[in-house]
């Protein structure tokens, strides 16, 4: 799939859907409730927003501190849009991470110190949700009583993220595997006449050696002299998730509607965790939707439509324009495609 087509694709199916749901769910009352909604908590509620942003940035600068790399808090920011970016227009919300060790690749940060930053930053939040959601499912299984479906994806995805969690564990422990594997990969390339030469083919495994030495290298880092760093970038990621799972009470109060704080966070927790494994670009379609089927259990069936939307908007759909800007200003949409269809650093 090219970037053209995951960004149509997501702003058809986050559209479409939006529409949808407000077109199915909104009577007068809600228009009342949003009318009178308060302007202030509006406002916080983007002051949230922005908090979260910080706390993503702090963490990608904390990560880089524990790899002996210097990440400025400016960078970050950056890194936080390009990630929302990313995942918008990838299967999965896969694409961030490339876009991510571009620009760092680009600040003299190597490959595979930037994967390991990126991937221990992403794995963090995974981490986070692992832990909290059959937590927030026993504590409160009313949550998903009313969803067989919705129940079934979200064991599917915790069987998906304990396998994530096996292949990054055997690839600290065992870098020889992953450089075997590398090498028969690029052979095969060869083989397939997708490389011209035997020197390019030489050339590039002894890339790849060197990036997975420095990926290896990375985590040891992180683990040995850089704990209290890899502790400080946990302190931000629960941070992080705590100030996005705060934007939706924060509009609910917004438009007078009554809440559990403990509660709205369960909820988009759960949420989230199944967020992450969703195949359309940015999980856009199943978000809207999915948000309103949810939001159901915190708030009328006329409100929680229009409610998800919102909460997308804000949560979401700013971070993924910014991220746009930092791509067509920062990168250019040539460098973008190539990014995105797996060029190496040094070829965008």
């Amino acid at each position: 799939m090219s970037l053209r087509k995951g960004l149509i694709i997501f702003i058809l199916l986050a559209f479409g859907v939006s529409a949808l749901i407000i077109f199915r769910s909104v009577d007068h009352e809600t228009i009342r409730s949003l009318l009178a909604a308060d302007k202030l908590k509006l406002l916080l509620a983007l002051c949230v927003v922005f908090l979260a942003w910080i706390c993503d940035a702090g963490r990608f600068c904390a990560l880089s501190y524990a790899a002996h790399e210097r990440v400025s808090f400016p960078l970050g920011i950056i890194l936080t849009w390009l990630n929302y970016f990313g995942s918008a227009v990838t299967p999965m919300q896969s694409g961030g991470g490339p876009f991510q060790v571009y620009a760092l690749y680009k600040r003299g940060i190597p490959v595979g110190k930037g994967i390991a930053i990126t991937l221990m930053r992403t794995m963090l939040t995974i981490l986070i949700l692992t832990l909290a959601v059959p937590t927030v499912m026993m504590l409160d299984p009313e949550i998903l009583a009313g969803s067989p479906f919705l129940k079934g994806l979200v064991f599917y995805v915790l069987i998906v993220i304990l396998a994530t969690w096996a292949f990054v564990a055997f690839t600290i422990m065992r870098p020889d595997m992953i450089k075997r594997l590398s090498r028969v990969i690029v052979m095969w390339l060869k083989r397939f006449r997708l490389m011209k030469t035997d020197r390019m083919a030489l050339k590039i495994v002894r890339w790849l050696d060197k990036e997975i030495d420095n990926y290896i290298l990375n985590f040891r880092l992180a683990f040995h002299s850089g704990k209290m760093w890899v502790l400080a970038a946990v302190i931000l990621s629960v941070l992080h998730l705590l100030a996005l799972f705060t934007v939706l009470p924060v509009l609910m109060s917004a438009v007078g509607l009554p809440f559990r704080y403990t509660q709205t966070i369960a909820v988009q927790a759960v949420f989230m965790f199944i967020l992450y494994f969703v195949p359309t670009p940015g999980a856009s379609g199943v978000a809207e939707g999915g948000g309103a089927l949810l939001y159901s259990v915190l708030m009328p069936q006329n409100m929680a439509g229009v409610m998800s939307v919102i909460c997308r908007f804000f949560t979401d759909y700013i971070s993924i324009f910014m991220g746009v800007v930092v791509v067509i200003r920062m990168l250019g949409w040539g460098v973008t495609e190539n990014l995105h269809k797996g060029a190496k650093p040094e070829d965008a």
